[in-house]
């Protein structure tokens, strides 16, 4: 099965997957023979779970490869660090979204080159963008009904037919990363779905990134070498990055031993207690662990009512599920990720309230209910795995008097009934998209998610014109008020219960300065120093 395009069909994005799903480690040792030859203190050792297919930005979208495309692609526009609540220049010293949000004007640097030492021209950035849209990869739905054009030599605009705010917070994205065209085409590259350059460019960078790629293997390692015409301000501080393929638990010894510097997999258990002079970041990942309560009636006549769904809801205990969560975990106070702009502020998590559930359950008028409870029962997230989840949410509903008949199933079955809307309570989680509340637009009656609730059009009218209204709503500050007020009717009334926020749990030598997590490519290779 492949990873990121089913994840990106079933709103699983970004999260490095490890355990059943992720590939086996190169090797247990992590020994200095595999990492290459260069000046002291100057290769980076970085060991991760692989969920790998391509080097190609045009068909990337799987998390190791969005790190691997952020090093070597720069894009239009990027964030700072972790903050992914403001677009900042990147090839584009400016940009400007039009009053009506449908079209986005960019104004290029003069001053930025490729690898090879070309400059970076209007008409790469055509190509590049074109080519993600046309060839039909799976990032190419980022493009969706928009027209790139060269409006001069260092102008180019964005259209689309509607409003389209999220555009400046889709740029980011690595697989939006822009290629020397001219090479590219010498190497098969068209702007189609004849494209014949993947093999090349997982051989050889035609990007104008800080590092390029001197090796690449999905099920072992990728070695990055500093790019010497680098023309940002910020030079690479390493002369080579080799990024491995390691289980967690290897990680963890690698990291211990010295023999890497940085591990993105380790789950809160891992990463307690550990010395050494090791830094350890803790940060709440943009997953969004949910329960979801079904309203079709010919799924479940139990379920199929919102005041079910709210004795669930305060039949919850949320810190109970922080606790196996562990520590950089956070309550989700919504759909909507805490690092995202239109997210809910802390204070309005939802608390358990044991007789308002059982209230609730009176007022949906079944009595002694059993439900089923449905989770993919080899998947982790963040380290975490579903089932001990599922087994306190088991417990938690008995206190209320609803009956949970835990249900594990492997992923693809899951994701079945997941998908065509069969479960009848279920446990999943949702990563953006891209870092933009509109994303969460899914979790509306007769959208994506949604329907997999059995919430159909129609079933919340008011909440539904409200959304219509977000998605062409421009303005941070309008935008920011438009989806905390819709997801404050989501909590108020609907099939969904946000729970928590695992933690992404980073470890680095002491050595290693400039960490910054990041919802999107996980971690800037280039942001990382060296003392």
């Amino acid at each position: 099965m492949t990873t990121r395009s089913w994840q990106a069909r079933a709103g699983l994005l970004p999260v490095a997957l490890t355990g059943a799903l992720a590939l086996a480690a190169c090797s247990g040792g992590g020994s200095s023979s595999s990492t290459p030859s260069g000046a002291a203190g100057k290769t980076l050792v970085i060991d991760t779970s692989f969920d790998l297919k391509t080097a190609d930005p045009g068909r990337t979208y799987e998390p190791t490869g969005l790190i691997v495309g952020k090093a070597t692609y720069d894009t239009l526009l990027t964030f700072e660090g972790g903050d992914v609540t403001k677009p900042v220049p990147a090839l584009a010293e400016s940009y400007e979204l039009s009053s009506d949000g449908t079209t986005l004007t960019l104004k290029l640097r003069k001053d930025a080159t490729f690898s090879d030492g070309s400059p970076v021209t209007a008409d790469d950035v055509v190509f590049s963008l074109t080519r993600v849209r046309d060839m039909k990869g799976t990032p190419s739905f980022l493009l969706d009904g928009v027209e790139i054009a060269k409006t001069d030599d260092t102008t180019v605009t964005l259209t689309s037919k509607t409003p389209n705010p999220a555009m400046p917070f889709i740029l980011p994205n690595p697989a939006l990363g822009i290629l020397n065209s001219k090479v590219a085409k010498e190497h098969g590259a068209t702007a189609d779905a004849g494209d014949k350059a993947e093999q090349y460019l997982n051989s050889a960078s035609a990007g104008s990134g800080p590092y390029t790629i001197e090796s690449f293997n999905v099920n072992s390692q990728v070695v990055l070498k500093a790019n010497a015409k680098y023309w940002g301000a910020h030079k690479p501080a390493y002369d080579k990055v080799v990024i491995r393929n390691v289980e967690a638990a290897t990680q963890k010894l690698n990291v211990q031993r010295g023999d890497s510097q940085v591990a993105l997999n380790l789950s809160g258990d891992q990463v307690t207690g550990i010395s050494g002079g090791l830094q350890v970041t803790k940060t709440a990942s943009a997953n969004v662990i949910f329960l979801l309560v079904n309203q079709d009636p010919s799924v479940s006549k139990t379920t199929s009512s919102l005041k079910f769904a709210e004795a669930v809801r305060k039949g919850v205990d949320y810190q109970g599920l922080l606790e196996l969560a562990g520590e950089g975990s956070v309550q989700a106070p919504g759909v909507i990720p805490s690092m995202l702009l239109g997210a809910l502020p802390a204070d309005q998590v939802a608390q358990r309230d044991v007789e308002g559930a059982k209230a609730a359950l009176k007022e949906s008028g079944v009595t002694n209910p059993t439900v089923k409870l449905e989770y993919p029962s080899e998947l982790t997230v963040n380290g975490l795995s579903f089932q001990p989840l599922a087994e306190r949410i088991q417990a938690n509903l008995k206190e209320v008097g609803i009956t949970v008949e835990l249900v594990p199933a492997p992923v693809t079955t899951a994701l079945d009934n997941y998908r065509n809307g069969k479960e009848e309570v279920g446990l999943w989680y949702w990563g953006p998209d891209y870092p933009d509340p509109s994303d969460y637009l899914s979790f509306l009656p007769g959208k994506l998610v949604g329907l997999r609730a059995g919430w159909k059009a129609g079933s919340d009218k008011e909440l539904e014109a409200a959304g219509e209204k977000a998605a062409t709503t421009v303005g941070d500050d309008a935008r920011k008020q438009a989806y905390q007020d819709i997801q404050k009717k989501l909590n108020a009334g609907s099939p969904f219960i946000p729970l928590i926020q695992p933690s992404q749990n980073i470890v680095t030598a002491a050595s290693v300065t400039g960490l910054a997590f990041n919802p999107v490519w996980t971690v800037d290779v280039a942001d990382l120093g060296a003392k």
